[in-house]
């Protein structure tokens, strides 16, 4: 009989009292790695990349459908748009039937501005075409962050190089 109260007075958690325990600690340790894991390098980095991959879809998409396509970024966003006619003559119009054409807002501290087309400088509010026969003027554009800053620069047959980071 001895045995029999020993186990019932015994102290103890229980299975589930242990799992719970274990899943608080593995979801603080998840939230505190992704917070440490933020490099600004890589960020800026990862979103050059992502809009590199839009730019090179933007072009072949204006080839494939002979259209004017434009892109345009200022602040923390960018933007792609068609050329559509209208009574007072061709306009940009949003692009929005796309998901890699969306616009894109860009994570928070990140800015991007396009820096130059045809080899001359452009105003901040600037877009520009890429043409429908797949023959374009190089252009680049900057992916920014207050640390860091990768440029984007596109050849006449819509190739997207995606620079090394550069400190600022």
């Amino acid at each position: 009989m001895g045995s029999v109260r020993n186990r019932d007075n015994a102290r103890g958690f229980t299975l589930a009292e242990v799992l719970v325990v274990l899943l608080v600690i593995g979801l603080a340790a998840g939230f505190a790695y992704a917070r440490f894991d933020s490099d600004p390098r890589r960020e800026v980095e990862r979103e050059a990349r992502r809009f590199a991959t839009a730019l090179e879809h933007a072009a072949a998409l204006a080839q494939w459908r002979n259209e004017t396509l434009g892109v345009s970024a200022g602040g923390a966003a960018y933007r792609f748009w068609r050329r559509v006619p209208s009574a007072e003559g061709d306009q940009w119009a949003a692009f929005t039937s796309d998901e890699i054409l969306a616009p894109r807002a860009l994570p928070e501290r990140l800015s991007a501005a396009a820096r130059e087309y045809a080899g001359r400088g452009v105003p901040a509010d600037a877009i520009l075409p890429l043409a429908p026969s797949g023959r374009n003027e190089p252009y680049a554009f900057e992916i920014a962050s207050p640390e860091w800053r990768v440029l984007l620069f596109a050849d006449p047959l819509n190739r997207v190089a995606v620079a090394a980071p550069i400190p600022r």
